[in-house]
């Protein structure tokens, strides 16, 4: 499997620049919504990744580094 680039893919979804900022509070700053969310699910389990909501820590899901870190927790 190749790595995801996170980023890049947020920036697919949210269409927003500010997704390449280190540290920027995705869900704080607007750029996730609930819509964004399932987009990014949808997303990564095109890529064979598949996230389980109620089975993730849901904080990681504010960073593109927590999210790199559930990425590598579920491709084993």
């Amino acid at each position: 499997m190749n790595k995801i680039d996170v980023k890049k893919l947020l920036y697919e979804i949210c269409e927003d620049k500010m997704v390449y900022e280190d540290n920027i509070d995705l869900v704080e700053s607007g750029l996730l919504d609930s819509y964004a969310f399932i987009e990014l699910f949808s997303k990564l389990e095109d890529e064979g990744i598949s996230l389980q909501p109620t089975r993730i820590d849901r904080t990681k899901l504010r960073t593109v580094k927590g999210i790199e870190e559930l990425i590598n927790e579920f491709k084993k």
